[in-house]
């Protein structure tokens, strides 16, 4: 079982063998431990340590580490802006919501993108998951560096924040507050390494307008400033792939008229704060999902009237603006024959998420005792999300997600967790190969090179030594 360091001594004697610190860089000595058992230690204590100065120690080492062994955070923008103009197609990138596990998930995944040949694969997180989860930017992105390092792998790492939305209600009563809000998720994402952000001001679209532009506004503006914040930060010489919303996830479905009038006002509003600055490289539309899917009384899920007419038909919209074409967002829980269907579509990104949530739960090795817990958590802690007609089955559904933060260590140390991971991997392998991603790794190493950069050592670590 990995260690949590109680002190940046404990964690530095953890290392011995493994890697040292020369001058204020990081230099391993033993790779292969590193992967097998020095990058569990760090990856926990980032995640569980309670001595603050000793997990920023521990992140700060997965970061470093990353840039040794060639694992690097990096943009989506160059390759997509290969798709826009028509340089690959027929692929769909996946971008995983990791919520649960997340140091193991994102190993399995890179270990099945390996077998794959494949580097097309985006790790994200939304806002709000980051809440219900207990993962900030900097424990995220640790988590996902240390996954990738214990896979072996060698390549970008796409970091993404998901859903960096505007709460329409409170925007109405201050919007300068909300927005404060997300320009320092926005900063402090960036900090992180995330080198992927997807704003989302379609909750602000307000149809009582007479005009499509009028409806669009607020949306295009906010997502306007924000990327031109965006592009304030970036610090690495790397273009900060910037994704925008048109539809709201579970209303009613995006046409080509409001994309456009999206479009054309988001570029009006960017030249005007920051002329001549890159823009978006994709855009998420509404096609007929919602988030999580829609629990049915007697548990499952019910079926779903995506619309794929309408997201060929943005997608191509999309590149004719120089983006990389719709992405599409609820899409874990469609059934398993719809899938191949994205990446003919011209679909840039597909965002996944709940499906890997209920795979884990749902899990035969998932324990019962651990599952009764979490079902009596959720009874005695989110009543007041309780809808008047919603059955025990379907109420667990919708709130065990707010049970993963709480029950986070637990879930992390499963005695079971081999097995789930295994069909974690054989999912993952399915979806990629329905999406188009096998043998796309010379493709994506093609646009992307990721940059080198090194994070000034944190004072507990020069004190240690």
């Amino acid at each position: 079982m990995p260690k949590v360091a109680g002190s940046v001594k404990e964690l530095l004697a953890a290392l011995d063998g493994i890697a040292r610190i020369d001058g204020e860089r990081l230099v391993i000595t033993d790779e292969a431990a590193l992967r097998t058992r020095g990058i569990y230690d760090l990856a926990w204590t980032s995640a569980f340590g309670e001595d603050e100065a000793t997990v920023e120690a521990a992140r700060w080492i997965v970061w470093e580490a990353s840039q040794a062994t060639g694992a690097r955070s990096a943009s989506t923008q160059d390759l997509y802006k290969a798709r826009s103009r028509g340089e690959y197609e027929g692929m769909t990138v996946p971008a995983i919501n990791l919520r649960a596990q997340t140091f193991d998930m994102a190993r399995v995944i890179l270990e099945t993108a390996k077998k794959n040949d494949s580097a097309a694969v985006i790790f994200e997180l939304a806002r709000s998951e980051q809440t219900y989860t207990y993962q900030r930017v900097f424990e995220y992105a640790t988590s996902v560096l240390a996954g990738a390092i214990a896979a072996g792998w060698k390549g970008p790492v796409f970091i993404q924040g998901d859903h960096y939305q505007f709460n329409a209600k409170k925007y109405a009563a201050d919007p300068e507050k909300v927005t404060e809000e997300i320009r320092k998720a926005c900063r402090d994402a960036v900090a992180a390494g995330y080198r992927n952000i997807d704003i989302d001001s379609s909750t602000l679209v307000d149809l009582a307008h007479p005009t499509l532009d009028a409806q669009q506004h607020e949306n295009y503006m906010r997502a306007a400033e924000l990327t031109a914040l965006i592009r304030s930060l970036e610090i690495d010489n790397v273009t900060v792939s910037v994704g925008g919303e048109i539809g709201e996830v579970g209303k009613k479905n995006s046409t080509p008229d409001e994309l456009k009038a999206y479009l054309d006002g988001y570029r009006r509003e960017l030249d005007a704060r920051a002329s001549g600055a890159i823009g978006l490289s994709k855009v998420s539309v509404q096609t007929g999902t919602s988030h999580g899917g829609t629990p049915l009384p007697g548990g499952g899920v019910a079926k779903v009237a995506l619309d794929f007419g309408v997201l060929k038909e943005l997608s191509a919209v999309a590149r004719e603006y120089g983006l990389s074409g719709a992405v599409q967002h609820g899409a874990s829980t469609l059934p398993d024959e719809l899938f191949h269907k994205f990446p003919a579509t011209g679909c840039a990104e597909i965002h996944l998420a709940t499906g890997f949530q209920n795979a884990l739960y749902e899990h035969p090795a998932f324990p019962a005792e651990l599952h009764k817990a979490i079902e009596e958590w959720v009874f005695a802690n989110c009543q007041d999300e309780r809808k008047p007609d919603q059955t025990d089955t379907q109420f667990v559904y919708t709130g065990r997600k707010k049970a993963i933060g709480p029950f986070k260590r637990q879930l992390w140390d499963l005695a079971t967790k081999d097995a789930i991971l295994a069909s974690q991997a054989a999912k993952v392998d399915f979806l990629f190969k329905q999406l188009g991603t096998p043998g796309s790794r010379a493709l994506v190493e093609k646009y992307i090179k990721p940059a080198e950069f090194h994070k000034p050592m944190p004072e507990a670590l020069k004190t240690a030594r």
